[in-house]
C-alpha cells in the first residue's frame, strides 16, 4: 500500500494546481480526467514558454554525440533533459498535466504500485524525473519521454514506426538495494513468481534447456532476427498449458500499460509470429538465496525482448518491434 506521505504529498500537488489554474486566467486549464496522453502532450506543448521550449524540445531525429538518435536511447537511471518535474521550471498547472499523461500511459489498477515505486526509488512522482519532446506535437510526428531512476516511458500517438510502446522502455524497482531472495515490497516481483511457476510445469528436458549458465548484459536488447542465435527454451517445445501460462505471464507484463499500448505489442509478437518464435531462458549466475528461484530471466523472438534481472533488486528492459531491422540505442 502507498504510505501517507505519498498520498498527501498527491494531494498537495493536485491542490496546489488547482489553485495556481483558479489564480490566473492566463494559466493553462487543469486537465480534464479521461484526456487521452497524445492530446495532454499537446496541451503541455502549446503551454511552454520560449525558454522552456529551448531546453526540452527536440526535431524528431535529434541526435546525441554519445546516445545517438536521442529518442530511442532507453537506460535505468538517466535523464534527457535537466529540469526535474517538481523544479521551478514547470508551472504548477504544467506539472500536474506532465502527471496525468503519465498516468494515462499506466493502467489505472496499477497506479498506486507505481506511485510506490517511485515513491521508494525517488522520493515521489517528479522528483528526479523529467520529461523530454521530440517533434512538434499536433503537427506530424511527435513523442514524449519521461526518464529517471527505474523509467523510461514513451508517449507516441503511434508516431513512431514499426515499435511498440513509442520505443524500447525500462521499468525497475528497489524498497532495498540488495533485496532479499523473496524480494518484499517489491511491486514487480509477482511477475517473475508466475514466471518460474512455468518452470516448475517444465520436465527435467525442458528444464535442462531453459537453464542458461550466465546472464548476459541488461542493456543488451537489440534484435538477433529469426537467424540470431537466442538461449533457452523455445517455446514451440512447450506443451499446450505450459504455452498457455506463458501467455498469462506475458499478459502479467503488458497490463501495466494502458489497453492501446498492449495490443500494440501483442500486434507486433504476432507480425514476426507469435510466441512459438520465442524462447524463454533463466539465468543461474544470480539467484539470491541459492533457492531455484531463478531471479533472472528473458523472454525473447525475433524482434521481441522482455529481459527481467532480479538480482540485487528489479531492473526490466522492453524492447518490442514488427521488425527485426528496427535499432535502438541503449
Amino acid at each position: 500500500m502507498k504510505n501517507s506521505t505519498s498520498l498527501n504529498r498527491r494531494h498537495f500537488l493536485e491542490s496546489t494546481a488547482v489553485a495556481a489554474v483558479a489564480a490566473s486566467s492566463t494559466a493553462v486549464a487543469h486537465p480534464t480526467a479521461g484526456t487521452s496522453p497524445e492530446t495532454l502532450v499537446q496541451e503541455l506543448y502549446a503551454s511552454l514558454k520560449t525558454k522552456q521550449r529551448d531546453q526540452i524540445c527536440f526535431d524528431w531525429n535529434h541526435k546525441d554525440p554519445k546516445r545517438g538518435l536521442l529518442r530511442t536511447f532507453v537506460a535505468n537511471n538517466w535523464n534527457i533533459t535537466k529540469a526535474e518535474i517538481n523544479s521551478d521550471f514547470y508551472s504548477d498547472s504544467q506539472r500536474a498535466i506532465i502527471e496525468k499523461i503519465f498516468e494515462g500511459i499506466i493502467a489505472p489498477e496499477w497506479h498506486e504500485r507505481y506511485y510506490q515505486q517511485l515513491e521508494d526509488d525517488a522520493g515521489g512522482f517528479g522528483n528526479e524525473q523529467s520529461v523530454a519532446i521530440f517533434g512538434k506535437p499536433g503537427d506530424g510526428k511527435f513523442e514524449l519521454v519521461l526518464t529517471g531512476r527505474h523509467m523510461t516511458l514513451r508517449c507516441d500517438g503511434n508516431s513512431a514506426d514499426h515499435v511498440a510502446f513509442g520505443g524500447p522502455i525500462f521499468y525497475g524497482h528497489a524498497p532495498t538495494f540488495n533485496e532479499d531472495p523473496e524480494h518484499t515490497d517489491n511491486v514487480f516481483w509477482s511477475q517473475a513468481v508466475e514466471a518460474n511457476k512455468l518452470y516448475q510445469m517444465l520436465d527435467g528436458s525442458q528444464r535442462k534447456a531453459s537453464l542458461v549458465k550466465k546472464t548476459p548484459r541488461e542493456q543488451a536488447v537489440s534484435f538477433k532476427g529469426k537467424q540470431g542465435g537466442l538461449t533457452g527454451l523455445p517455446v514451440s517445445e512447450m506443451s499446450g498449458d505450459q504455452k498457455q501460462h506463458l501467455q498469462k505471464v506475458l499478459g502479467l507484463l503488458t497490463e501495466m500499460y494502458r489497453t492501446s499500448d498492449g495490443e500494440e505489442a501483442m500486434q507486433c509478437l504476432k507480425a514476426q509470429g507469435g510466441l512459438d518464435q520465442c524462447t524463454l531462458s533463466f539465468y543461474q549466475d544470480q539467484d539470491l538465496g541459492k533457492d531455484g528461484v531463478w531471479d533472472n530471466w528473458r523472454i525473447e523472438g525475433p524482434s521481441f525482448v522482455w529481459h527481467y534481472r532480479g538480482a540485487p533488486h528489479v531492473h526490466v528492459w522492453v524492447n518490442v518491434a514488427d521488425s527485426s531491422d528496427v535499432v535502438t540505442n541503449s
